[in-house]
Formats: C-alpha cells, structure tokens, sequence
C-alpha cells in the first residue's frame, strides 16, 4: 500500500503582492443587505475603493468614507465629532440596522481609537456600529472579510437551548416535517423526518450560492441555523455553547477562532465545498458530527464529474502554476488536481495549517488517488523567485494576481487573474462547471488560436 506523501511546507522573504483588505466592502455590502459602511482613511483608500472594486458605483447609498486629513493627523481635530457627523448624515440618508466603520492603515498609524468611539457613538444616534480593522497588516485582501466576521460574531445573540423547541442538549433531535410537501425535492429522510442540528455557517456567499449548500445539507436531513453574515442583521445566528460552526471558505481562520475562544461554539474541521469532491467531503464531514449517515453523495458526485467531463478533458495533462493571492489556492488546487492537472507550485501568502488541516489532508489523498506529485507550498512566497521556477517549469496556465499577468503575459506564460476565484460562484457541486469555465478559457484560447492558424495554412498550401 503506498503511503501518503507528506506535503513540504517552505516560507520566502517575498511582500505580500495582493489588494488592500478594505476591498472587502465590495461584496460585504451585497450580502449584508440593511447594512452601511463607513471607511476611515485617507483619500488614497478612497481611490482605491472606487476604481478598483468600482464599489462607489453601485454601492454610494451605503458606503462612505471618513476622509483623514492633517489636521486628524496633528491631532487638532476631534475624532469623535466628525464621526459623529458623519453616522448622523448616514442615519439620515439611509437609517440603517447597523454601520461597520473599516479601520485603514491610516487609523493604526495615527493611533485613533476607533473601538473607544463606537460604543459612545452608538448610544448617541442609535444603530449598532461594529469595528473592524481591515489594513495593510493582513497577509491578503481577503482576510478582510474575515476582520469583519470576527467582530460580527461578538454581536450575535446568545444560545439558549431553552427557548428553542428542541430538548436540552437535543442536537440531533428530529422534528416532524410535511413530508409530502419536500420528498419530491429528496429533502427528507427516510422516515419523513428532519434532523435539526445547531449548525451555524459563516462565510458571504451570494444568497443563490448559500441557498444550494442549504440544500445538499438538507438532502442529507441537516437544518442549517444560520449564516454568519445574515442578509440582514437583526437575523443573525446565535452562537454559544452547544452550537457547531464550520467555514465554507480557507481565509475565516480568525472567525473560526473567535467563535471556539469567546463564544464556546465547537468548529467542525472539514475541506471547504469547491469542487464536487471537496463538497462531498465537507458534507460528510457535517454528517458525521451529527451522526448522521449520508445517502446518496458518491451518485451525486459521478454525475457531477460526468457534466464536467468537456472540461475536464482540456484540464487532463496540463499544469498550473499559482502564484499567491487570495488564500483560496490549496482549494482550488486540489479540485484541479482531481480534474487531471498537474499542480508545480502553491503560493499563498499565509497557511493557518490548522484551520485548514482537513484541506490539506484532502489534497494529499487527491494526489494519491490521481497519482500525481504532490505540489509545492510556498508560504510569503517572492515573485521574482517565483518567476524564475515558472521559467524553467514551463506551466501550461499561471493563476496569479493582477499585478504579474501582463508580465507572465510578455514571457509566454497563459495567465488567469486569481481574483476572479473571489467573486465568481464556485462553491458547491452545481458550480463547478462555472469554476472550470475561468480555468479553461486562456487554455481554450490556445486551443482556438492553434486551430485557426491550421486552417490558415491548410488554406495557403491548397491556393
């Protein structure tokens, strides 16, 4: 029996060559739909919100920026005043459930004390204001989302298994449904019962994207409790002793944290749902916390990979090549992997191994069972480096950030921007064709370009 090969963990010198996490209020704000965001920084964090999210276009009603200027600097001016002002003119405006203030580079460097602020101002006008310091000392832009998260969770109301309708310590009590109404769906076990488990999810996804995770779990007779975010915040989910919480995406290692140390939740370790392989796992894995047995998983996975099989057979063979970005790159490179591809090189600018355990036991399995070489990890990994192996590796498709594609681009290396992984819906089984749509396209390219130039000269060779 072959042994698993370890993976082999490296860490460089290099910067973190990624976006500013206070780009996370571009998606934060479309999910949590009552909300209003308020940037603290200087006209610099403004710039960048408004031309490279483009978040001012489509988000104006419900994001503003708190403008620093030397006056707050030198300290002549009063914090707590202009705030003031400004979450007075938004309650105004826009009355919302809650105001998060993003706390920039600016707010660290000059000291201001934005969680000594928020809670005076809060009684004042009214409305909940959470505090998150989304800046430059994170590793990636992503991890923003996760700053929020983290002092998201701190409001969620308490768990009381009391005043539930379900026993004390009744995680995997089951509670009569209408049977009639879902078993066309598959929603329902095979006695006509729903097991209700104090499952919490915390990730932004879109509503579509959450709704078919609810779905698969459901199939499997699990109720989710909630999501962290909620669409809207006066439904978030309450946390406590006796909740399980579990993250649908590798970058919410300070949620995951947060919600075990000040909230007493147990976090279930699972792979995270890209990928028709990852989604089955992570649903097993719920399963099994719950003691629940899942039914019918592996047929649902076959056909997936029987949908997909058009992209998998442009994927079989090639290599890839991931430069570092968004902390979603272990994810994406083993559901590549399963896919038929080889991975040279992982670099990512942070691993939380522990969070993300599960995963990286799931690519070693993947490598195993595909029978190819396990990649290498390159934590903080430095570009220049980096595009010095890509030269001698000569890899089929680079995923890298925006910074390097034109570049890689000039050096004949097929590019795919890795932030593109962010925004786009590739969590969950019915999503992975949409995840090996972004893979494929520079490939398909290749492939269209090839066979036009063909033509081309088959036609010069016929005149």
């Amino acid at each position: 029996m072959k042994t698993l090969e370890i993976p082999t963990f490296e860490c460089e010198t290099g910067n973190y060559h990624t976006f500013c996490p206070i780009s996370c209020v571009s998606w934060l704000y479309q999910k949590i739909e009552d909300s209003s965001f308020l940037v603290v920084g200087t006209k610099t964090r403004g710039y960048f919100l408004q031309n490279a999210p483009g978040v001012m276009i489509f988000a104006e009603p419900r994001y503003a920026m708190a403008e620093s200027e030397e006056g707050d600097i030198s300290a002549q001016l009063n914090d707590q005043k202009e705030l003031e002002r400004i979450c007075l003119q938004i309650k105004n405006d826009r009355n919302p459930s809650v105001i998060i203030w993003i706390g920039t580079c600016t707010t660290e460097i000059i000291k201001m004390d934005l969680e000594g602020i928020a809670p005076k101002l809060e009684k004042q006008i009214g409305i909940p204001i959470i505090v998150a310091r989304a800046n430059g000392l994170d590793h990636a832009f992503t991890q923003g989302e996760d700053t929020v998260l983290a002092a998201m969770t701190h409001r969620c109301p308490e768990y009381n298994p009391r005043a539930t309708s379900w026993e004390k310590g009744g995680v995997g009590k089951l509670v009569e449904i209408d049977a009639a109404q879902d078993q066309d769906n598959g929603f329902v076990n095979r006695k006509g019962q729903l097991n209700r488990c104090n499952l919490v999810l915390f990730g932004s996804l879109p509503s579509s994207v959450a709704s078919q995770l609810n779905l698969e779990l459901k199939r499997q007779s699990v109720s989710v409790s909630g999501w962290l975010p909620s669409q809207r915040y006066n439904e978030l989910p309450a946390l406590g002793e006796g909740v399980y919480v579990c993250g649908v995406n590798p970058f919410l290692s300070r949620t995951a944290t947060t919600s075990m140390r000040r909230r007493k939740c147990q976090l279930i370790g699972a792979p995270f749902p890209i990928g028709p392989d990852g989604t089955r796992v992570w649903i097993e894995k719920i399963c099994s916390v719950f003691d629940i047995k899942p039914d019918g998983l592996e047929k649902r996975e076959s056909q997936i990979w029987k949908n997909i099989n058009d992209y998998i057979e442009i994927l079989t063979g090639k290599s890839v090549f991931f430069m570092g970005d968004n902390l979603l790159e272990i994810s994406i490179a083993r559901f590549l992997i399963r896919c038929g591809m080889v991975v040279y090189e992982v670099g990512i600018p942070y691993m939380d191994r522990r969070y993300q355990a599960a995963e990286l036991s799931l690519l070693q399995q993947t490598c195993r069972e595909m029978r190819k070489p396990m990649p290498r990890i390159v934590e903080k990994p430095d570009n220049y480096s980096q595009v010095q192996r890509m030269h001698e590796l000569q890899p089929d498709l680079a995923i890298t950030g925006m910074a390097h594609a034109n570049p890689l681009e000039a050096r004949d290396i097929d590019t795919k921007w890795s932030i593109e992984f962010t925004f786009a819906q590739i969590h969950g089984s019915t999503n992975a064709r949409d995840a090996l749509e972004l893979v494929t396209r520079p490939l398909r390219r290749i492939r269209e370009s090839l066979v036009s130039c063909r033509s081309l000269s088959k036609q010069a060779v016929d005149a």
